[in-house]
This record gives C-alpha cells, sequence and structure tokens, in this order.
C-alpha cells in the first residue's frame, strides 16, 4: 500500500475527539510513509487531516472540484492539488489513486463516498480495504444497519466483512496491512412467487 484515500467533514464536528484521531490519523499514514489522499479542502477535519500529514513529513494529494476551489476552500500548501471539473470526477480520481479507503466522521457527501468505494468492493471492481475510524462510537448505527441487512439477507456476511471498523488510527491501518478481499461473488436471486 501507497496511498490511503480519507473521506472525511469539511466541518469540524461538536466533539473535539474528531479533531483528534484526525490529526492523529494524518500523522500515523505519514509516519508510515503512506500518502495522504483526500478531497483538497483546506477546512474543517479536511484541513486537520492534510495539515497533520503534512507536519509530520508526509505527502498529501488533494482533488478538488473547481466550483469548490472558486469558493477559496481549496487547501493551499499541499504537495499535489488535482482540480476536476465535477464531484464525479473527483471520487473517480481519489478511488485510481488510493490502494486504501478510510472514513473518519463525516456528513452526506462522506458516506456517499463511502458506500460507492463499498459497492465497488462489493461487486469486484477493485480489492482495496476499505474501513471506518469509529470516533466515540460515531459510525456504531452505520455498522448496526449494516449487521441488519446482512440478517435480512440484502449483504452477504463475506461482504457485510470487508467493511473493517476501529477506533485507533493505527489499529485500522495495521489491518489494511493484511487484507484479503474475500472472493465470493455478488449474487442476484430471484423473487419468490406469491
Amino acid at each position: 500500500m501507497r496511498r490511503v484515500c480519507v473521506f472525511l467533514g469539511s466541518n469540524p464536528g461538536t466533539n473535539p475527539n474528531y479533531l483528534t484521531t484526525t490529526r492523529a490519523l494524518g500523522a500515523e499514514i505519514a509516519r508510515r510513509g503512506l500518502t495522504t489522499v483526500y478531497g483538497g479542502a483546506g477546512v474543517g477535519l479536511m484541513g486537520e487531516l492534510a495539515n497533520a500529514a503534512l507536519a509530520a513529513g508526509g505527502e498529501v494529494i488533494g482533488v478538488i472540484p473547481e466550483s469548490l476551489r472558486q469558493k477559496e476552500l481549496a487547501h493551499k500548501g499541499l504537495s499535489d492539488l488535482r482540480v476536476v471539473a465535477s464531484m464525479h470526477e473527483r471520487k473517480a480520481l481519489m478511488a485510481e489513486l488510493a490502494d486504501g479507503f478510510i472514513a473518519l466522521p463525516g456528513g452526506m457527501g462522506t458516506l456517499e463516498e463511502l458506500c460507492e468505494v463499498m459497492t465497488w468492493a462489493q461487486l469486484g471492481f477493485h480489492k482495496k480495504p476499505c474501513g471506518l475510524l469509529d470516533v466515540d462510537g460515531y459510525y456504531a448505527t452505520l455498522c448496526a444497519f449494516l449487521d441488519h441487512a446482512a440478517t435480512e439477507g440484502f449483504i452477504m456476511a463475506a461482504h457485510r466483512a470487508m467493511l473493517l471498523c476501529e477506533a485507533d488510527p493505527a489499529a485500522l491501518l495495521d489491518r489494511f496491512d493484511t487484507y484479503t478481499a474475500p472472493t465470493v461473488a455478488k449474487w442476484v436471486t430471484k423473487p419468490q412467487a406469491l
């Protein structure tokens, strides 16, 4: 693994542990000699991640749509800032650049980005590890929902297990190092007769 893509909020959130853990992740990625890939903003948790990785001597690649760059949200001190035309291009480029994906606390955009790369993994489009950095139980209800979806037959157990979850950045990155994607194919079943 050379590059880790991090999805996270452009706001800092209300819990100070979100900032603390974000900074710890940025520093840990850099300490391991890995490159951080993220959405390119200089605000909220996004800016804190980049600043921590850069301060620890790491390389940081930001990918931001022109419309957000123009609003002066782009981080001005990155190793590499890629400006793209749309959010779709942003997600595609981040996925192409990354060897693994981590979601920190965030809102709708963070969740959407995570769900897309998880869907691609489930369909076998990539074999890269995906994980949640669960700060103070932020993602506990999402994990419970995914467990419920598996119980109800909408997600195979092997696919549910693909989403790794840890509270500590080092522990999550350690799991990435040993991750092997399942070889179970996505299945489609015919509806039962009424």
